[in-house]
């Protein structure tokens, strides 16, 4: 049997264009509390720390929010996972509807404290629903990436019966990063509800965020996969990073 060494060259180039798209959300989402907030720790912008993520759209730095938003959306969009007849395992549909989800977010904005300072996206009304409009589509989103976390990313290795796994087996990783989204998300109303703690509803969110990045970032080989890393991650024995081998 012959070979094709271009279309082996083809299908590795796919892998690593979706590793880097991967990449990419991942960074977007780990990122975007520490801007957020750290931008506000700089007078030079005039924005104070907001009581949660979706306030900043009525701060300077509303730019951030909604692009950083309208990337991640436009990026799970273009993504295209497996198709499973599970839709819980489906990624190619989850990562469609969150991508819209993400848009959702960034277009359709919370209510602000004082309804007369509401800014217009493309809907021109001050009705109070838009802004549950906006926590539903938020919501679908963190429910959405959390299953992927736990249901999806997970798939390729659940028929590895190499043993024993590390303890930083990528599996374990998103399952845990899955778990911390879904948790966060609950937490979100119940902590505002309760006034837990001042910025609660900023924390958990910027958590969920943390664990969203996080999962698409090993899922994505930010750290490579080289050696211990490899190993420890992947169950995998690289003497280098196999990104960079089909690079040269």
């Amino acid at each position: 049997m012959k070979i094709d060494v271009k279309e082996i060259k083809i299908e590795n180039y796919d892998i690593f264009t979706y590793r880097r798209i991967r990449r990419a959300i991942g960074y977007l989402g780990f990122l975007l509390p520490i801007f957020l907030v750290g931008f506000s720790l700089i007078s030079f912008f005039q924005t104070k720390i907001q009581p949660s993520i979706s306030h900043y759209y009525y701060t300077n730095l509303r730019e951030i929010f909604t692009g950083t938003l309208c990337a991640v959306g436009l990026f799970l969009i273009r993504y295209k996972g497996h198709g499973n007849k599970s839709i819980w395992k489906n990624d190619n549909l989850l990562t469609n509807i969150a991508g819209i989800m993400a848009l959702g977010v960034a277009l359709v904005p919370t209510n602000p404290e004082d309804i007369s300072q509401k800014i217009y996206t493309f809907i021109p009304s001050t009705v109070t629903w838009l802004g549950w409009l906006h926590y539903g589509f938020a919501a679908m989103l963190f429910l959405i990436l959390s299953l992927l976390a736990i249901h999806v990313f997970t798939i390729g290795q659940e028929k590895d019966t190499r043993e024993p796994k590390s303890i930083l087996h990528e599996n374990n990783i998103y399952r845990t990063c899955g778990y911390i989204i879904l948790i966060s998300v609950i937490l979100v109303p119940v902590s505002a509800a309760l006034e837990l703690f001042t910025y609660s509803t900023l924390t958990f969110e910027a958590l969920a965020l943390f664990a969203f990045g996080t999962a698409w970032l090993i899922k994505g080989r930010a750290l490579g996969d080289q050696g211990k890393i490899g190993e420890k991650l992947y169950q995998e024995h690289n003497s280098v990073d196999t990104e960079k081998v089909f690079e040269e």
